[in-house]
């Protein structure tokens, strides 16, 4: 398992999204930033709060170009019952194989009840890891206003095109 790290590609990820349809990651963010989650569980006090959290900032990280991914080994019909309950529009996988997601990208797993713990990557246009967060346990997470002021402060330092 290799943590990835500032600069390295994001491994494409195929995530099943309720409804029957999926998304490739990081192709799903269209060339913009990226914010690819990979939470605990819809039993997870935290996780609701971070999935809630990035859902409320939508409008503002869409203002300053970030789209939004999640995931995790939830089944299908749970997760469409958090993204309801929760209002989330961004694409929420489920069914993740636990141990391949951690092979990919580093992130830790929980092995009895087998799970992913909380993960998240901030990606550049091109699919480049810019921050990786990786957590042990139910604390350590991406929050969105650090990720908008983040990308802000990139898009303001970047040399401008000649």
């Amino acid at each position: 398992m290799t943590l990835l790290q500032p600069g390295d590609a994001f491994p494409e990820l195929s995530l099943t999204v309720p409804g029957g349809g999926g998304v490739t990651v990081p192709e799903v963010f269209d060339g913009e930033y990226g914010v690819m989650l990979f939470y605990r569980g819809s039993w997870c006090q935290y996780c609701n709060h971070q999935l809630r959290a990035f859902q409320r900032a939508r409008a503002a990280l869409t203002d300053v170009g970030i789209r939004v991914a999640a995931l995790s080994v939830d089944d299908e019909t749970t997760t469409a019952g958090l993204m309801a309950r929760h209002r989330v529009r961004f694409p929420v996988g489920y069914g993740a194989d636990a141990r391949a997601i951690a092979d990919l990208t580093g992130a830790f797993v929980h092995e009895d009840p087998l799970y992913l713990q909380s993960t998240g990557f901030v990606l550049n246009p091109d699919g480049k890891v810019m921050v990786s967060v990786y957590s042990s346990g139910a604390i350590g997470r991406l929050v969105p206003e650090d990720v908008a002021g983040y990308v802000r402060h990139v898009q303001e330092h970047e040399p401008s095109p000649v």
